[in-house]
């Protein structure tokens, strides 16, 4: 009998909407994580109390209630696991996984049965539909009527909203079954009520999203943001994640609450709740309890008095009602030893926090990223300056985010520690070859760039030169023609004259002059010292000068070319070039050092010629 079954593509109910994930089965209980958000649900073996198989809309599904009344539910099941399953459930929880159908005969009335956190409405012995009472929102009652309202659900097409039930009366004294009725489903059901003193309150916090200076008060189970234009009830139950995140200028910080589900505000959805604090900012704190409630509840978390800065106590009090921890960035440290980048996002400059199991960008609109959900990077060309690159992330959902505009100099450390965390680079061996020779392609205006283009350019110098040394004196006619171009690109832009016209004789000077008198003058400033520079230049070349030395790689190139060649029959300069990159790059360090001392030695020889 295996210790473990595990299940992909597992769908679990919550609030009316299915989230896919996966299921384990272990001898110390049931684990599901949620593929969209991460969360995980640990069921504890001792907690087990009952297991239904039953067939639903997906299949077969599983339901879990544990002793003190929680209700889980599994879809995505088929019909030939349920031996296997009952079987686990068996050996290994002691529990006999009872096969319960639902009710299909459509009728409209029943009896009512509460247990637990659920309510199912039954005929006979046969559940017709159950409803888990934490989706309750509102409970109101009429003569023989009690309506129950939901919480709306973001995430599916269509969302139950209200369901009203018929209570008939009673012959009893003294009971009234609207009033039992409606008692039951309060006290399970997840309906705030500022009732009593909140334990503390912060007062006037700057709130980046949603945006604006809150109040913000503490109660046991939730916490209420009051604002000049808005009120907020958050549950301790929606919190999915803490982060504390220093910012760049090291005299601020983050305080960002994730929320699952959001925050509403019309039709505007904050998944996440961002506070801003200065760090110079104190506060002496006393909390609406006594002493001895404050240690039996939160068990030396917190004190009756504390004092500190004003991040540090928020952040204190929220861990401790929460109950998860705070997740602060790791070792990550960029260039200009911040633990985070300057980029962009969508049009919008924020900063970019690499954590040890994610990325998280503050703060419009704010993103948080798990690694385990991330397909693969991939550093990009910057698409409007040389000077900046991007970082694209595709998660395995499809889902791109691309944030732009980061400096350069912060392309090794994120490389590095992109690849510490074992992630899948996009376009690893491209950017490898970048990470070595990033500074030189930075100043590059090239469309597109390769790893190997300065080997590129090299080659095509040298190649340059064998053609100027081998051709007559038509070669050197070429080279001062060409050259002013290269050497003064200004004259070209002034005249906006192509590269035949910039290197025409006085009479084409004359001509262009009568044609653009306006221009004549500074064709006379602009080309006198250019003439002198050609002159002497013309004067001051050798033709027994001998040739420059090539580098290691050239070198090696050279002889190597023919055998590449002859291995990829047909392939094109282009190709060829890259392949002998790749080879290069390959290449182990002693044989390497092999060509480094040839190309020494080449180089020793030209300084004795020269």
């Amino acid at each position: 009998m295996a210790d473990t079954l595990e299940f992909n593509e597992i769908y679990q109910e919550v609030k009316g909407s299915m989230n896919d994930g996966r299921l384990r089965l272990s001898r110390q209980g049931v684990i599901f994580k949620n593929s969209k958000t991460g969360k995980v649900d640990n069921i504890q073996a001792s907690e087990l109390a009952e297991g239904v198989w039953r067939r639903v809309a997906l299949g077969h599904g599983l339901k879990l209630l544990t002793k003190n009344g929680h209700v889980y539910k599994y879809d995505g099941f088929r019909e030939s696991e349920f031996d296997k399953l009952s079987e686990f459930f068996r050996a290994h929880y002691r529990l006999e996984l009872a096969e319960r159908d639902l009710c299909v005969k459509g009728w409209n009335w029943g009896t009512v049965r509460f247990g637990g956190q659920l309510l199912s409405f039954d005929i006979g012995e046969q559940p017709v539909f159950e409803i888990p009472l934490s989706n309750v929102s509102q409970c109101t009652t009429g003569k023989n009527e009690v309506t129950l309202e939901f919480h709306q659900n973001d995430d599916a097409e269509v969302s139950l909203m209200e369901v009203r039930f018929y209570v008939p009366p009673t012959q009893e004294d003294g009971v009234d079954p609207v009033e039992a009725f409606a008692q039951n489903v309060l006290s399970k059901a997840d309906v705030i009520q500022a009732t009593g003193d909140a334990i503390c309150i912060f007062r006037e916090l700057q709130c980046l999203t949603p945006r604006g200076r809150y109040d913000i008060r503490i109660y046991p189970t939730f916490l209420h943001l009051h604002g000049k234009t808005f009120d907020y009830k958050i549950p301790y139950t929606t919190v999915l994640r803490l982060f504390l995140l220093p910012h760049k200028d090291q005299r601020q910080m983050f305080f960002v609450i994730s929320l699952d589900p959001p925050i509403k505000q019309g039709q505007t959805r904050y998944h996440f709740l961002i506070l801003l604090f200065s760090k110079d900012e104190d506060i002496s704190l006393t909390l609406n309890m006594n002493e001895e409630e404050v240690e039996k509840r939160f068990e030396g978390r917190l004190t009756k008095n504390m004092s500190g800065s004003l991040y540090e106590m928020v952040s204190r009090v929220m861990k401790a009602l929460v109950n998860r921890k705070i997740t602060v960035p790791g070792n990550f440290q960029g260039h200009s030893g911040a633990q985070c980048i300057t980029c962009s996002y969508k049009a919008s400059s924020g900063l970019l926090y690499p954590l040890e199991r994610g990325f998280i960008y503050v703060h419009k609109p704010p993103v948080h990223i798990r690694f385990d959900e991330i397909a693969f990077v991939n550093f990009a060309r910057g698409t409007t300056t040389t000077r900046s690159f991007d970082f694209e992330i595709e998660t395995k959902q499809g889902t791109q985010y691309t944030f732009s505009s980061i400096e350069r100099e912060e392309y090794g450390k994120l490389f590095d520690f992109v690849n510490a965390k074992k992630l899948n680079i996009k376009n690893r061996g491209l950017k490898e070859g970048m990470k070595q020779s990033y500074d030189e392609y930075a100043d590059s205006d090239e469309d597109q760039h390769d790893a190997y283009l300065e080997r590129m350019k090299e080659e095509g110098k040298i190649r340059e030169e064998n053609a100027n040394d081998s051709s007559d004196g038509s070669g050197e006619e070429t080279d001062e023609s060409f050259n002013p171009g290269e050497e003064d690109d200004d004259v070209a832009e002034e005249f906006d004259s192509n590269a035949s016209a910039s290197s025409s004789s006085g009479e084409g000077d004359s001509d262009r002059g009568e044609k653009k008198p306006a221009k004549k003058v500074k064709v006379a400033k602009e080309r006198k010292p250019r003439k002198k520079q050609q002159e002497s230049k013309k004067g001051g070349k050798d033709p027994h000068a001998p040739k420059r030395p090539m580098s290691a790689y050239m070198l090696w190139l050279n002889a190597s070319r023919e055998r590449i060649k002859s291995d990829h029959p047909g392939i094109s300069i282009t190709d060829l070039s890259k392949k002998a990159g790749e080879l290069w790059k390959a290449m182990s360090k002693e044989k390497k050092e092999e060509w480094d001392r040839k190309a020494e030695d080449a180089r020793r020889d030209y300084e004795k010629a020269m």
